[in-house]
């Protein structure tokens, strides 16, 4: 089983380091995000630079990277601590993508992705966090931040085995919110739905 484990650690990383956000925008002729309005190769920053049907296939895309692979190990029987371990190669995929210089987005969607195979109440319960936030205060990074932070606590009541993975994966995803957490605190970061005029 350990080879097992190591095995589908490495197929994780490198399914997390398909940048879905590079990929769409060059379909789309849309300018690189990693260049361009936040420089974040996710898909916020796909939305303001090319509308909500390209953000909307960069979203469904990252989240099937930690869904996958989580997913597949899930079924072959591993257990939840190698599970967490599998979900973070794939979220460090995509934010060191071995394809793309290692420049990659913050890990979000495919960090929930990683998190459905836990089960659709969780994963409703982080889209209402989400979405409240973003509703209220119109910051995508602010969301994100509070919604992963309150993962384990919702894990811990739906499926207690998971909450070390959870929190795990979590402390990832905050740690590569750290610039997001500094804008907010100096009221410097841009809201979700402000677009980024191109020249």
């Amino acid at each position: 089983m350990i080879a097992t484990i190591i095995l589908m650690i490495g197929v994780a990383y490198l399914f997390g380091s398909l940048s879905s956000a590079v990929v769409i925008c060059q379909l789309f002729g849309i300018a690189d995000p990693r260049t361009a309005g936040s420089k974040n190769p996710g898909a916020t920053n796909v939305y303001r630079l090319g509308g909500r049907f390209p953000a909307i296939l960069v979203l469904f895309m990252d989240i099937l990277k930690g869904t996958v692979p989580v997913y597949i190990s899930y079924w072959m029987g591993i257990e939840p601590i190698p599970l967490g371990f599998i979900g973070i190669a794939a979220c460090l995929g995509h934010i060191f993508p071995l394809y793309f210089g290692f420049r990659g987005g913050k890990g979000v969607a495919t960090a929930f992705g990683t998190l459905l195979p836990i089960g659709l109440d969780l994963a409703g319960l982080l889209i209402l966090t989400w979405g409240l936030v973003v509703f209220f205060w119109g910051y995508s990074s602010l969301g994100a931040i509070i919604a992963v932070s309150l993962a384990p606590l919702f894990t811990w009541f739906i499926k207690p085995m998971y909450t070390v993975p959870v929190a795990m994966l979590s402390l990832l995803v905050i740690l590569r919110h750290h610039g997001n957490i500094t804008r907010l605190i100096r009221k410097e970061e841009s809201k979700v739905w402000d677009k980024v005029k191109l020249k």
